[in-house]
């Protein structure tokens, strides 16, 4: 695939996202000392929920726009031009920079150490290296961890418990996704005695092409990891499972509402209303290595009726009556 000039792939990215936004209000500069939250988004989708979210939270929090707060709104998938988004950010000196995913976490952090980093989702911000512990993140770093590895795996064991005699799993995972969260999928299908078949997309381009090799592979479930990529294509992603006709476990309840079969995880929601309290604090003073990450402590399960019905599944009862939501 040949490289994009810097030039084009920053106008792929602005016309991926839809909108490119900066509601800096003309004369803040001079004027009012409005604070600045610079919001980088690895979702270029509709669904992501990420910026309003936010924007709805601090709203609850007393933030107007144009009167306490400004926003600066950058959206992109790829990561150098992320690391640009990022960059331009640290240049306009925001007084807090809120960014999720590893990709966009990364990005912020080697555009500054100096500037605070709220991070509205990451896998494991410890491992990965953002922070130096969950009670003492020091730097200039802190905000929401979301376990991806545990709940991997658990999504796995859920997937054996709905589907007993399933022997083959297909896995799709991003490329430059986190490591973790594939290595527990693996120690958990060993010990449940399922074989994975594990299908890497790089780029959107490769979506459609690897669920013909999904489909090929005659899995008998699909196991979809955590990513950036496949929430702003959450959409298309469920769209070619049932091309494909495959049952999906997601890794979160947006999937099973755009028509997945069933979901396990934390609410992206609730992490992304948390991710503005983070930013209330900064802006009033809170210095982010002093404030612990947190993690979610309740998780769902997402069931939809109407996919399994298209599919020609049955769940087990049992796990119908433990599903926090159905969708019929």
């Amino acid at each position: 695939m040949p490289r994009m000039s810097f030039k084009a792939l920053r106008a792929a990215a602005l016309l991926a996202a839809g909108v490119l936004l900066a509601s800096v209000p003309a004369g803040a500069q001079g004027a009012a000392k409005i604070p600045r939250v610079g919001v980088l988004s690895p979702f270029t989708g509709p669904d992501s929920l990420f910026f309003e979210t936010l924007r709805h939270r601090l709203k609850d929090l007393g933030y107007v726009e144009g009167r306490n707060i400004a926003f600066v709104y950058r959206a992109a998938e790829d990561f150098d031009q992320l690391h640009a988004y990022a960059r331009e950010m640290a240049r306009l000196n925001v007084e807090v920079m809120v960014t999720a995913g590893s990709q966009g976490v990364r990005a912020a952090k080697t555009a500054t150490s100096t500037i605070p980093i709220v991070i509205g989702n990451v896998g494991d911000a410890v491992g990965q290296g953002f922070v130096a512990s969950l009670a003492k993140p020091g730097g200039n770093v802190t905000g929401l961890s979301s376990l991806n590895t545990e709940l991997s795996a658990k999504r796995l064991t859920l997937l054996k418990e709905a589907f007993s005699s399933i022997s083959r799993v297909a896995v799709l995972r991003e490329a430059v996704g986190e490591a973790d969260p594939l290595r527990a999928t693996e120690a958990a299908a060993r010990t449940l005695g399922i074989t994975l078949e594990v299908f890497q997309v790089r780029d959107t381009d490769e979506l459609a092409s690897a669920f013909t090799a999904i489909a090929a592979a005659h899995a008998g479930a699909l196991h979809v990891l955590p990513g950036s990529m496949f929430v702003s294509q959450l959409r298309r992603v469920v769209e070619l499972a049932a091309t494909v006709r495959i049952p999906a476990m997601y890794p979160d309840d947006r999937f099973v509402k755009a028509g997945g079969l069933m979901s396990y995880g934390s609410s992206v929601a609730d992490l992304y209303g948390r991710a503005a309290d983070y930013v209330d604090r900064i802006l009033k003073g809170a210095k982010p290595g002093n404030l612990p990450v947190e993690q979610p402590t309740t998780f769902s399960m997402a069931i939809n009726l109407r996919t399994a019905r298209e599919l020609g599944v049955t769940l087990p009862q049992p796990m119908l009556l433990r599903a926090d939501q159905i969708l019929r």
